[in-house]
Parts: structure tokens; sequence; C-alpha cells
């Protein structure tokens, strides 16, 4: 298992969270990434650690956290505005703490902690943020197409990476076209074919699933690459 760096992330008039730094090996990239985890699990899950190793091999720092409900052991998450004060620490503590923040910094997460980024960086236009990557975005909550959580996406105004499960009870593939045309930049989407929610696909073959997250993970980077191209052009 990779190394990581321990870093204390004090919020205000709270407490104070832990972020764990991945960061970059060989090949920098010199941008850095933080991911938030979703509701159920924190940020040394599997599907966390997994994700933040293979990217931080890659080339990019990569930054998780516990939201503050999960760094006290609390089962259920805290309220939309405690969520976004603890993210918004972080982001702060990354880029004091972070060289390759102050470059290029992208936001995002797993689930709740991609939502939770976008409702931060859709809320204030001025937030020194790249980029978004969502990592199966809860457009809504399962048998409740119509309870959306996409009114505020539009406000973003950032380059967005959708990575979506063909079968992510949270949103299908198809029920994101509509909102896509009104992003602006044109945001980017990428179906994980059989996946679910967390992309697991159906097969029980170890490698087959293995090679699906390798693919996001590749993708995440490239996309990354030619983000920050873009803006330095």
């Amino acid at each position: 298992m990779k190394n990581s760096e321990a870093l204390t992330i004090p919020i205000p008039a709270s407490a104070a969270t832990t972020a764990l730094v991945y960061r970059a090996d060989s090949h920098r990239r010199d941008a850095a990434l933080i991911l938030a985890h979703g509701a159920g699990a924190g940020q040394r899950s599997s599907f966390m650690v997994v994700f933040a190793e293979a990217l931080s091999a890659a080339g990019l720092d990569v930054v998780t956290f516990n939201f503050l409900y999960t760094e006290q052991e609390r089962r259920v998450p805290d309220r939309g505005p405690a969520l976004e004060a603890c993210y918004r620490a972080v982001i702060d503590g990354v880029r004091n703490e972070v060289e390759s923040a102050l470059t290029f910094l992208v936001i995002g997460g797993k689930s709740m902690g991609g939502r939770i980024a976008t409702q931060v960086a859709a809320a204030d236009p001025g937030l020194s943020v790249d980029g978004l990557v969502l990592l199966g975005y809860p457009l809504h909550p399962p048998g409740k197409p119509a309870v959306r959580r996409d009114a505020h996406l539009p406000a973003v105004r950032r380059p967005i990476l959708f990575v979506q499960g063909s079968r992510d009870a949270f949103g299908m593939p198809a029920e994101f076209t509509d909102l896509l045309t009104k992003l602006s930049p044109p945001a980017t989407f990428h179906t994980v074919e059989g996946g679910d929610h967390s992309f697991k696909l159906t097969t029980k073959d170890p490698r087959r699933q293995a090679a699906a997250y390798g693919d996001v993970q590749q993708l995440i980077v490239k996309w990354i690459q030619t983000v920050s191209g873009n803006r330095h052009q």
C-alpha cells in the first residue's frame, strides 16, 4: 500500500478533520485533485484508497478527507451547510500545504462528496478551483427520479467530468442528457458500461473489475491534463 501523509484541517467554529495527501510519484503533472467520500464510507474505504493511490501513481497530488460526521464516527451525514463548510476548509488547507494546488486544482468526489463539491463551486464563482471530477453523481435518490439535485449545476461554470455507471440507481446516463445542454463550458460525460453507483460490474472476475477502474483512472488523468493544458494556452 502506498504511504500517505496525514494533514489536519481546522474547521472554523467547529473542530478539525483529517486529510490524507497522496503525493504524486513520477511523471508529476503539477496538478492536485481533492476527492471527497460518499455518504456511507469514509476516506479509508477501498474505493477511495484504490483511486487515490492509482491517480497519485499517475502523477497527480491527490487529497482525500473525512467530512466531520465521519471523522467523529457519526453515521448520519451533516446538513448541507456543514458539509460545504468542511469542504471549503479543506480547499483552503490544501492550497496552503500542497504546492501543486496553487498551479491547478480540481475538486470532486464520489457520490455525495462530488455533489457537495459542485455546491461549493456553484456558490462561489471566485473560488480558485479549475475543474470538477464527479464519480457517480447522485442526480436523484434511488427510485425517485423526479427529486433531482441538479438545479445548481449550471452555476458551477467550470469544466466538469461526469463518470456514471450504466446501472447507477442514483442516475442513469440518459437522465443527464438535458442537463448537459445547460452546462458551460461543455461537460465531459463517460459511461462505465455495466457499472453500478460505484462502477462495480456484474461480473465476479477481479481482472475485469480492475480494468474498469483503471479505465476510469486513466480518463481522469487525461481529462485533467487536457483541461489544464487548455487553461494555459
